[in-house]
């Protein structure tokens, strides 16, 4: 379609994300003009604010990079989790249909119950474990239902970014604090180095043109559990700490989403998390023509970007 070729004015919400600060920082590589917003700058959760911003900004491409992603604060924060992981990507979505603009929605693989024994593909059944897994599902949902043209959603796992709090930063101060840390091993999957993610998006959207909602994975190529991960941190950033494999029944989290040493007392967390989250990237490659770079080599440029690395 004609529109899509001509397009420049794309909004990015949750643009202080890690997702958001990787597309800031790759934008000036784009012909396009961006339109960078938080919370603070535009609400979506409030459609009349998104309608305003699209209208005075000429928007015609939406890249929604906004999420309520703390898995375990959402447990008990049903609503806010709803409001923004659902009702605000369904009133993106009537009015990027109601102004026949393209909407990329991010989602995750906490839609699926981890119970897989291959990597999941797009046409799996969902089944989420939790709050946050049922609202991202539930706004995926919403894009479905209103169908338009253009719209993609792009399922992914494990993002971590030299922005933000992620399990990589995490590793790295406490591998520094500590002689000794516990990492569950029985949660496999792939990590996504959001600076890769954020490529992908920004080289596919010249390119999207469908008729309905198409879903997509999106992580990096290959397969590990935690514990594999926070070993391969160590060893790149040459931090002498020993990482011991445990088990998710063994995992006491005294701040959700932050590993403790093995042995420490503290409280379960609230969410469930999916033991298998492995995603088949085969229709977002076969269809783009995108490479998707293996997790070691990710892992170590985005080292190198946070200084990491000699």
């Amino acid at each position: 379609m004609e529109w899509i070729t001509t397009m420049t004015n794309v909004l990015v919400t949750g643009s202080n994300g890690q997702l958001g600060s990787e597309l800031r920082e790759l934008s000036n590589e784009y012909d396009y003009t961006f339109f960078f917003t938080d919370r603070t700058t535009l609400d979506i959760t409030n459609k009349k604010a998104i309608q305003n911003f699209i209208q005075e900004n000429h928007i015609n491409t939406i890249i929604n990079a906004a999420a309520y992603t703390a898995v375990d604060k959402a447990e008990s924060d049903a609503i806010n989790a709803d409001k923004i992981n659902h009702l605000a990507v369904k009133y993106l979505a009537e009015l990027a249909k109601e102004k026949n603009i393209q909407l990329i929605h991010i989602s995750t693989d906490y839609v699926f119950d981890g119970k897989n024994y291959k990597p999941y593909s797009e046409e799996d059944t969902t089944n989420p474990n939790g709050i946050y897994g049922f609202t991202k599902l539930a706004g995926e949902k919403a894009m479905q239902e209103i169908n338009p043209l253009n719209f993609i959603i792009i399922r992914t796992s494990w993002v971590y970014s030299s922005f933000g709090n992620n399990f990589v930063k995490t590793m790295l101060r406490l591998g520094k604090e500590k002689e000794e840390l516990g990492v569950i091993f029985d949660q496999v999957g792939t990590p996504t180095y959001a600076r890769d993610l954020a490529k992908a998006i920004l080289d596919i959207l010249p390119n999207i043109s469908n008729e309905k909602v198409e879903i997509y994975n999106y992580s990096n190529e290959g397969v590990l559990s935690w514990y594999d991960f926070a070993k391969e941190i160590m060893r790149m950033a040459k931090i002498e700490c020993q990482i011991n494999p445990i088990e998710t029944k063994e995992y006491l989290a005294l701040n959700a989403d932050t590993p403790v040493p093995k042995g420490k007392v503290g409280c379960p967390t609230p969410a469930k998390r999916p033991h298998y989250s492995l995603l088949n990237k085969s229709k977002i490659k076969e269809e783009f023509g995108i490479i998707i770079p293996y997790w070691k080599d990710s892992l170590d440029e985005c080292l190198k970007t946070m200084g990491e690395k000699i």
